[in-house]
């Protein structure tokens, strides 16, 4: 009872900050407080949750550094006009017919390049919803197939914040856990597209037939997009002439492209991911001082701050990156990884732990990942936590060897990367939306973020009915071979109570 009403005060707290605006660091750090107060109720040593959660904190140490390495990263590519050049060669070949289905590519790619879907929906986001808006687009369709674009990096690009974190928290390689994602999205990511496709085709057929389709959506879609739609389409004829306005701030030569060339060349070598960064950053420098003319004072600056245009439109795309815009991210990191500490000092999370193994063993460990991934959402209010919850309470599903380490690493992937967004108060989704001004409708049409775990839960169905007759035949056939039952440790603790020892 003590366990769930701290958790219960915790979530009221994070709930609190979300609501009013507030960042979530001061929420975070009360957790902490009330986790600590719950280990000395249970007669913890103090000394020994601060040790466990110092310990937790150190171990995140190289993802913190991967961090300050994609704040240094993105704000170079702003700067040196390589997300500059991207997106005004990408978007000219948007037209009206095809304006959902390539926004939904267009921010895919992008957000695969920089690792980030705040990033992404900042930039090509902003632009393909400005240009889809001014060709009369669903703005419910085109928020959607945005928002869904821009998570499709944000889970499986070598350069991401999500990825990288956790292949720290599951200690397996990244660049074998993208391939893996690679194969296990292909068939939603498809599925998004032909989605898409068919909402343009619609689309095209109604304001073909003079319905106005355009016109219609966007009246229905009033009270949900509200004045926030309004914006952008006053905003959508100042910003149409994309390659005009970033060849007025920037020299858009194609040795600007060379950073994210050399991203992608080094990723598919397989390189460190913190060499590659280095080495993409170097570029980045050159042609920010030999082809952008820019002074080493002015770039030492953005290295921390950012980059900031002097030209308000460039301003509205481009600002952002550098070290300070990690230190959120980085914060809830620490923060989150002595929760881990505390946790494993206070057996917290037993009980709860032991509910979702028996989960586990009812529907598979994909499955109860999945549900506890959602839950952990709803309640975390953002994606990194998120992550680390749904890490920390399905731990026991899965077992120490890289095989089953990988397995989690994917699931994880799979479900609390891409459900995160998916939650109307949480910050991986509002945030996005509220950048490129799309109503909160949009999340049922961004197909990709829950097509995706959906298909990893009715594969694991498939596979778990079909390991299950193949058993069933073979003990059948071979009545020696049945293995003979034994009551589950975790049930046996259910049945007889579950009772922590005094200072566990």
């Amino acid at each position: 009872m003590l366990e769930a009403g701290t958790m219960l005060l915790f979530c009221a707290v994070l709930f609190a900050s979300v609501a009013l605006g507030w960042s979530i660091i001061p929420a975070l750090f009360v957790g902490v407080l009330l986790f600590m107060g719950y280990g000395l109720v249970r007669r913890c040593s103090l000394r020994a949750m601060a040790s466990r959660a110092a310990g937790s904190v150190r171990s995140a140490g190289t993802v913190v550094v991967a961090f300050v390495l994609i704040g240094v990263l993105t704000s170079l590519w702003r700067a040196s006009g390589t997300i500059a050049f991207i997106v005004a060669h990408s978007t000219a070949v948007i037209h009206a017919a095809t304006v959902i289905p390539l926004s939904f590519l267009l921010c895919s790619a992008m957000s695969v390049l920089v690792g980030s879907s705040f990033a992404s929906a900042a930039t090509m986001g902003t632009i393909c919803m400005s240009l889809g808006l001014s060709m009369q687009a669903n703005p419910v369709m085109l928020g959607g197939a945005i928002l869904a674009g821009v998570y499709v990096g944000d889970r499986c690009s070598p350069v991401s914040t999500s990825a990288l974190l956790v292949k720290q928290l599951t200690h397996t390689n990244l660049f074998n856990t993208i391939a893996r994602m690679l194969r296990t999205g292909a068939v939603p990511f498809v599925l998004s597209c032909v989605v898409y496709v068919a909402a343009a085709v619609v689309e095209w057929l109604c304001a073909s037939g003079g319905s106005g389709f355009g016109a219609a959506s966007a009246a229905a879609t009033a009270g949900s997009a509200g004045s926030a739609r309004a914006a952008v389409s006053t905003n959508a004829s100042s910003i149409t002439d994309i390659g005009g306005l970033f060849s007025s701030a920037f020299d858009l030569h194609w040795l600007t492209l060379v950073p994210a060339l050399l991203v992608i060349v080094l990723a598919l070598l397989r390189v460190d991911v913190r060499l590659l960064m280095l080495a993409s950053i170097a570029a980045s420098v050159a042609v920010c001082v030999g082809v952008q003319h820019m002074e080493w004072a002015e770039l030492l600056r953005l290295l921390i701050f950012g980059y900031h245009a002097q030209n308000p439109q460039v301003a509205a795309l481009l600002d952002g990156g550098g070290i300070l815009s990690m230190l959120t991210v980085m914060a809830t990191v620490c923060i989150s990884s002595a929760y881990a500490g505390i946790f494993a000092e206070t057996r917290m999370l037993a009980r709860l732990q032991q509910v979702i193994e028996m989960l586990g063993h009812r529907i598979g460990a994909c499955g109860a990942t999945m549900i506890t991934a959602t839950c952990a959402a709803a309640l975390a209010c953002n994606q990194t936590l998120t992550i680390m919850l749904t890490h920390q309470l399905c731990g026991g599903l899965y077992g120490d060897d890289e095989s089953e380490r990988s397995a989690q690493a994917i699931d994880l992937e799979d479900s609390a990367v891409v459900i995160a967004p998916l939650i109307p108060w949480s910050i991986a989704g509002a945030v996005p939306l509220a950048t490129i001004n799309a109503p909160t409708l949009s999340l049922a049409a961004a197909t990709f973020l829950y097509l995706l775990p959906l298909s990893r839960m009715l594969a694991s169905a498939v596979r778990r009915r079909s390991g299950f007759r193949t058993r069933h035949r073979s003990q059948n056939q071979n009545p020696g071979l049945a293995i003979p039952h034994r009551t589950k440790p975790m049930l046996h603790m259910f049945a007889h109570g579950f009772h922590p020892k005094s200072g566990d």
